[in-house]
């Protein structure tokens, strides 16, 4: 190829060949012919660093060729990829929250394929977005274009293979809950199982005015996400029998396709103490947290408490941190993408200090503290994804973080 591929998607490439090698064998083929055995892989690696082999000749080698069965994999075989586990290893999140990109609505597919792929190739292991029907304040204007998330997320796992994909989150105001379990289910079929499920409280008061919902009180919502952490997993699994709780009544719990997930991560956003927290402990499998190092460190060690009282594993509950960064090769380009990103209201140190701008050291050096503090899942919004270079400089990020 005349562009150079990029170090961080090379040494990804090479990281995931055991995996990749062990996923084929576990496929129902009827057989594998194997090119090169692992010995003679790195003889062969070696020996390609000087070009060719001692003889001269091309370097492969007879191929060898495993028997399998044939049978077809049951869902409960699939693994639920996102369930946190014990050691596992740190995970990287891009999250999308604005599409106001140039070109408007008719490039918005496309521009949103470019970017799945390409965060896919430089080592993001998750793709979020929000579920907002029009653009939240704090972002930007309302007539901004803000597309549906889970139909997004459809589009992107069209265009992906291994990412796994999700919303930041999906408020429980916002549809029938039973609904949002059939939606989910079908798109992890459609994807082969790469669904997370993000789940929250809902707030945004001017939104619900707008499409005629009601907002319940804070206290109605926090029995609704009970209900919803209790009722997903029904709907997911097998039997039809019906859910009565606090707030929500399904007579009939029965959805096919069921997921090919055994197990469908379910992730709550936000960090309230007392409640919050209190049923990502009893009934999540993440939560998601905002804010600096000492913060995150807090509301890990509130958790744990709270896992502590229901007699549950703090390793099985996976801890997300959502951040925005703007990522420069070194402190003259930082200075420059903060110029080009920042609001026309906001000074320059307002925007570096908002958006965390820094080179990629220094943004190594801040994952670091977030893990620490107890984070295995970093995700991040880049104000500049949309722009040559962004993804793969973070994609530098995920790299040496991994080493």
């Amino acid at each position: 190829r005349a562009a150079r591929v990029p170090d961080a998607v090379l040494r990804r490439q090479l990281d995931e060949w055991p995996q990749l090698c062990a996923a084929v064998e576990a496929e129902p083929f009827e057989a594998v012919h194997r090119v090169v055995e692992a010995a003679e892989l790195a003889d062969a690696a070696d020996q390609n660093r000087r070009g060719r082999s001692d003889d001269g000749v091309a370097l492969v080698s007879p191929a060898l060729t495993t028997r399998h069965p044939v049978s077809s994999p049951t869902p409960a075989e699939i693994a639920p990829r996102g369930a946190p586990r014990e050691g596992s290893a740190l995970r990287f999140g891009l999250q999308l929250p604005r599409f106001a990109w140039p070109g408007g609505a008719a490039e918005l597919g496309e521009r949103l394929r470019s970017i799945a792929r390409l965060a896919e190739a430089v080592g993001f292991d998750t793709i979020w977005v929000m579920d907002h029907f029009r653009q939240i304040p704090q972002i930007g204007p309302a007539w901004e274009d803000m597309p549906e998330s889970w139909t997004t997320l459809a589009h992107l796992a069209a265009c992906t293979e291994r990412v796994r994909l999700g919303t930041l989150v999906s408020g429980i105001t916002h549809r029938n809950v039973a609904h949002l379990g059939k939606i989910v289910a079908t798109l992890d079929v459609l994807s082969g199982g790469r669904v997370e499920c993000g789940i929250g409280l809902g707030w945004f008061a001017e939104e619900h005015r707008a499409y005629g919902w009601e907002l319940p009180s804070r206290a109605e919502r926090y029995e609704l996400l009970a209900d919803a952490l209790e009722l997903l997993p029904r709907m997911w699994g097998p039997g039809a029998k019906p859910f009565h709780g606090r707030r929500i009544h399904v007579p009939d719990t029965s959805c096919y396709p069921r997921p090919l997930q055994a197990h469908v991560p379910i992730l709550v956003g936000g960090s309230g103490e007392q409640r919050t927290l209190r049923l990502v402990a009893q009934y999540a499998d993440a939560c998601n947290l905002f804010g600096e190092p000492d913060v995150v460190t807090h509301k890990v060690a509130v958790l744990r408490d709270h896992c502590s009282h229901v007699g549950r594993d703090p390793a099985d509950v996976s801890v997300s941190h959502l951040g925005t960064v703007l990522v420069g090769r070194d402190v003259a380009h930082v200075a420059a993408l903060v110029e080009r990103t920042r609001p026309p209201r906001s000074s320059a140190e307002r925007h570096a200090r908002a958006v965390h701008a820094g080179t990629v050291e220094q943004h190594v050096a801040r994952v670091e503290r977030y893990v620490a503090a107890g984070v295995d899942h970093v995700v991040v919004s880049l104000p500049d994804v949309a722009e040559p270079g962004a993804l793969e400089r973070y994609g530098e990020v995920i790299a040496a973080c991994r080493r």
